[in-house]
């Protein structure tokens, strides 16, 4: 006679293992549909910021801030006169360097360089050409970055975020009918606005030429473009 023995412990493994194997977990709340909605607003834009600068060059650097500091101060009067309130004048830089030339390994200085540079904000654009004009014939040696704005931008950011809101809806409404469902309600809505401030456009450097018998330079702006994206996600129910 033949026995066979099955030894007790391989078989409580066995049974272990089986027992610790991982289940996949079972789905829980109702199904979802997720889709992107996109929406774009255009301004027409009511307000400006531009930055002026003058740069000033003498033998001391004493010399050269006092020498920037009357170019600045004729720049910010005539930005006065110009009607642009003291509230909407900043100063974005002031720098003071040494002009150095290398030659044959010798350092030579050249005198000290001083800027300052200003950003007005202009809240009625027909003025800004005027203003342009002004401070470059007052001392202004550059003129840049020239962004236009919304005095009021929260309203249309607010408008874009709900009338993205609205084409992700109908997205999802679309996208429930094609697989025989309906929505039963909004579970999330994830806002992603683009809230990036206007590029700056270049203005061409005025170091040379004053333009007071020029003609008034002129400006023109274009629309300004909100956009916002938001990810909804909706609950939905077989029909």
């Amino acid at each position: 006679m033949v026995r066979c023995f099955i030894p007790l412990m391989l078989v409580v493994a066995a049974v272990s293992a089986s027992a610790q194997t991982p289940q996949a977990p079972a789905p829980t709340g109702p199904p979802v549909v997720v889709t992107s909605g996109v929406a774009t607003v255009k301004r027409a834009p009511d307000q400006a910021f531009v930055t002026f600068t003058t740069e000033s060059r003498a033998a001391k650097p004493a010399e050269a801030q006092k020498l920037n500091a009357q170019a600045m101060t004729q720049v910010q009067d005539a930005v006065k006169k110009a009607g642009i309130a003291t509230d909407a004048v900043r100063t974005l830089s002031f720098n003071l360097r040494e002009d150095v030339d290398w030659v044959n390994g010798k350092r030579t200085s050249r005198g000290y360089v001083v800027s300052n540079a200003i950003e007005v904000r202009v809240d009625k654009l027909d003025d800004l050409g005027r203003l342009l004009d002004s401070a470059v014939t007052a001392g202004a040696t550059n003129v840049s970055g020239i962004r236009f704005d919304l005095k009021d931008r929260s309203t249309a950011e607010r408008e874009a975020v709900r009338l993205a809101v609205a084409d992700a809806r109908a997205r999802a409404d679309a996208a429930a009918d094609g697989a025989g469902a309906r929505i039963v309600k909004v579970v999330r809505i994830e806002e992603s606005s683009d809230r990036n401030m206007p590029p700056p456009v270049p203005m061409m450097r005025m170091a040379e030429a004053r333009m007071a018998a020029a003609p008034e330079t002129p400006v023109v702006a274009s629309d300004i473009e909100i956009r916002a994206t938001v990810t909804l996600t909706a609950a939905i129910e077989d029909r």
